[in-house]
């Protein structure tokens, strides 16, 4: 089968579905690869996919450069022929559907995370809900990667519960992501938040238990990983995080292309964000036998076991955090030890990437004798 994976970069593709690509193909599959062009596209030829850049606004709602998204998908389709379409992420779900609708190939979608559409109510997040329900008359398949998610799209009628399914996130490599050797906990002891520095992922809530702690003497380092975006005023400025790294509140570690090394020098992983699909920091730190900290929400309340891989807290609550924070904090090494073997132990038994894959072979091969299309 040609089968077609639209995302919203070539670094998502290559970073977050490798494992189902590199299984598509070993199947004898062929993959067409459709993303905007980063340095990660050339990564996905190497892999053995066909690849097709596309233009994409991700940040805000342009009528007529997503008319022109769509108008790209559907030239791509057409050109490509592909016999089924894998899509993840909000713009490609919905247009990438309307455009495969207008051909008749059918379409399996990923609800990854609700984002601001749900968070923030507005004309943009009735639109966003409207463009959904449209959208969702079409797929044979919409994947959901938390029970809420799920239940929310259902009850407010975006999508019909037939086509409906879950899976764990986008899974994780247990080989690639394992854990090191670390006995006991940093001399400082050290706190790791891996995000956007957007508001949604909880980032003020986040420097401001930082705060709360220095001020009550605890000596602990608090980084922060991740890319700076400023676009429509949800995310962070580069001029503040400069400020926090100069009042000594924060250290920050801009981007990496290797997580792995931050990860295994942490002796937390905290993320206090107000809404997730699966959020894949905690499952890449999870693997990795870390202790966990995360806001008691649909998407991250599933990586974590309260008090036994990691502590809740409460959304939008920096002294709430600040105190799970300090529990954390004052934990004997072997009881540190004690939680990351936990988290270890949960990735193993829920969030295998293996079972996301093993979802989508299973789900191709059932349109394949639906529409009587040859498997590979």
């Amino acid at each position: 089968m040609r089968i077609a994976i639209v995302l919203n970069t070539s670094w998502n593709i290559y970073n977050f579905r490798q494992g189902l690509v590199q299984s598509l193909l070993q199947e004898g599959h062929q993959i067409i690869a459709i993303a905007p062009y980063d340095k990660y596209s050339e990564k996905l030829v190497e892999m053995g996919c066909e690849y097709k850049p596309v233009k994409l606004q991700n940040k805000g709602s342009n009528p007529f450069k997503d008319l022109q998204f769509t108008w790209q998908l559907f030239k791509i389709f057409r050109e490509t022929s592909p016999d089924i379409v894998l899509q993840f992420t909000i713009k490609p779900n919905i247009y990438g559907t309307f455009a495969a609708r207008l051909l008749n190939i059918p379409v399996v979608n990923n609800v990854c995370g609700l984002g601001t559409v749900f968070l923030r109510k507005g004309l943009t997040s009735l639109v966003a809900k409207l463009l959904y329900k449209l959208a969702f008359w079409f797929p044979e398949k919409v994947f959901f990667q938390n029970e809420e998610d799920l239940k929310l799209f259902v009850e407010k009628r975006l999508v019909d519960y037939k086509i409906t399914d879950l899976v764990p996130g986008s899974g994780i490599d247990l080989n690639k992501f394992q854990p090191q050797e670390k006995p006991t906990k940093n001399k400082e002891f050290t706190f790791l938040m891996i995000a956007r520095l957007l508001y949604d992922k909880g980032i003020m809530e986040y420097v401001e238990a930082a705060n709360i702690l220095k001020n009550k003497g605890i000596e602990a380092r608090f980084q922060i990983l991740g890319a700076v975006e400023e676009d429509a005023n949800l995310g962070v400025s580069q001029k503040i995080v400069e400020q926090w790294v100069e009042n000594g509140i924060i250290e920050y570690l801009g981007t990496t292309d290797d997580v792995t090394q931050y990860i295994a020098q942490a002796d937390c992983v905290v993320l206090p964000s107000y809404r997730e699909g699966t959020p894949r920091s905690l499952l890449e730190a999870a693997s990795m036998a870390k202790p966990l900290i995360a806001t008691n929400i649909a998407g991250c309340k599933q990586t974590i076991d309260h008090g036994v891989n990691g502590f809740l807290c409460e959304i939008k609550n920096s002294y709430d955090l600040a105190h799970q924070m300090e529990k954390m904090y004052k934990l004997p090494s072997e009881k540190l030890q004690a939680m990351g073997k936990a988290s270890r132990k949960k990735v193993e038994r829920e969030f295998d990437e293996r079972f996301v894959i093993k979802k989508y072979l299973h789900t191709i091969a059932e349109i394949a004798q639906k529409r009587n299309i040859a498997y590979a």
